[in-house]
């Protein structure tokens, strides 16, 4: 018997979850947090069910808005098909939130004294293969002589170490201006909006891996988007904002001077 099972079985779902694979926009949206799934194999991590579908298990909302956005604009869409708590695909590989054995004061006994080979399983088996998935689309569109938008989803909980957090949305950005400008004199053009330039997260501290790792690197315009869970928790929500994002956005998404490289 191996000694060292797989960390998926033929019966767990692929780790990576494709979109639209086909659409014609010059855009990729991607999800970093949109699955609650844990590996049959670990058991849940030791939590409930009840924890699992809580934030800290997955961005609530988050994978709905993905798919309906990339149906509504015609693009591809690649989201992670297991949760945060196995591997967060948001985080660098050092950092101690990658495989939390606590988040938001909650115990995950799944993750206490994971062995280096176990963790390095997850990576392989989990991390890479999602990563892998972003870096194939966006060699693709470079083959055609795209350079497209990357439209990074999330959502965040309506109250954090006992505070209500008011935005509605937030756009997390940090050097680069292209996306992130309009976006935020648009929605904030929405009527009842409270829209967040950098809240309820920084985007500078730094950004996300995602962000940083394949839009950054490269050049690509990009746009960080964070929903408050709240408003997206279930599907009259979800499409609400995938429609109202795809609105915002298509204007912005049409200026053809956006689709060249440039780093800041």
């Amino acid at each position: 018997m191996d000694a060292f099972p797989e960390l998926l079985t033929a019966t767990d779902p692929s780790p990576v979850e494709r979109v639209n694979a086909e659409g014609k926009a010059p855009v990729l949206v991607t999800c970093d947090h949109a699955s609650r799934r844990v590996p049959k194999s670990l058991h849940n991590l030791g939590l409930d069910a009840e924890s699992l579908e809580q934030h800290i298990g997955w961005d609530i909302g988050a994978a709905e808005v993905s798919r309906g956005l990339a149906r509504q604009l015609d693009a591809p869409a690649i989201l992670a098909g297991y949760s945060r708590l196995v591997i967060d695909c948001n985080r660098d590989l050092d950092d101690p939130t990658s495989m939390p054995a606590v988040s938001d004061g909650v115990p995950v006994p799944g993750n206490r004294d994971v062995s280096p080979a176990a963790k390095a399983q997850r990576v392989e088996t989990l991390f890479k293969p999602y990563h892998r998935a972003i870096e194939a689309a966006l060699d693709g569109f470079a083959q055609r002589g795209v350079h497209p938008a990357v439209l990074s989803i999330h959502s965040f909980t309506p109250v954090m170490n006992g505070f209500a957090r008011p935005w509605h949305v937030g756009i997390l950005w940090d050097k680069d201006p292209r996306m992130a400008v309009p976006a935020l004199a648009a929605l904030r053009r929405e009527a009842r909006l409270v829209v967040g330039d950098n809240e309820p997260y920084s985007a500078r501290e730094p950004a996300g891996y995602t962000v940083r790792t394949h839009a950054e690197k490269r050049g690509l315009p990009h746009l960080n988007v964070e929903i408050r869970q709240d408003l997206i928790a279930i599907d009259a929500g979800t499409a609400e904002w995938a429609e109202r994002l795809a609105r915002v956005l298509t204007p912005i998404l049409e200026d053809p001077g956006l689709y060249h490289p440039k780093r800041y």
